[in-house]
């Protein structure tokens, strides 16, 4: 469980390939998370060419760092025909953190840009892979070896906590 402890947010890396078997864990990993209805509505969007790289970079005042990433793996919610549609944003943020956690594990680094719900950034990804309605685009996930590794720092705080109601 370190990985949890020791994930943080990486914008920073070299330029490095991230081999084949490592993109094909970091997904698996990301298909292990649990969905409403075991709906599993998640599709998923590899990139490496420089070119999408950059427009991914464009797609949200924060996303700039996508450009000098190796890779991007591009979270998308595919809603048509489910049951429990409306738990996409739910069920992709479980599978964007186990893919960040993976990476750690595997010694790469990652961020989470978020892309819902905001429409302009939705609709700024949707136009760069031409995607149908029914599939809408949650997060970018730039991925790969960090330049630098940030040092974890202690999050817990004891006064976050009620037992049993509301302070």
């Amino acid at each position: 469980m370190k990985e949890i402890f020791e994930r943080r947010s990486c914008r920073k890396f070299d330029d490095r390939k991230i081999e084949a078997g490592k993109i094909e864990k970091l997904l698996r990993a990301g298909m292990a998370a649990p969905t409403a209805g075991n709906q599993r509505e998640w599709e998923f969007i590899v990139v490496t060419h420089r070119e999408l790289l950059a427009k991914l970079a464009a797609a949200s005042p924060y996303s700039a760092c996508a450009a000098g990433a190796p890779l991007a793996i591009v979270l998308l919610g595919n809603t048509e025909d489910k049951r429990f549609p409306q738990c996409w944003q739910q069920d992709l943020g479980a599978c964007a953190e186990n893919i960040l956690l993976e990476a750690v594990h595997l010694g790469l680094g990652g961020v989470w840009l978020g892309i819902a719900p905001e429409e302009d950034r939705m609709k700024n990804v949707r136009e760069i892979f031409d995607l149908p309605e029914e599939v809408k685009p949650f997060a970018i996930l730039p991925l790969g070896y960090p330049k630098e590794v940030p040092t974890p720092d202690e999050r817990w705080d004891p006064d976050k906590v009620s037992y049993n109601g509301y302070r």
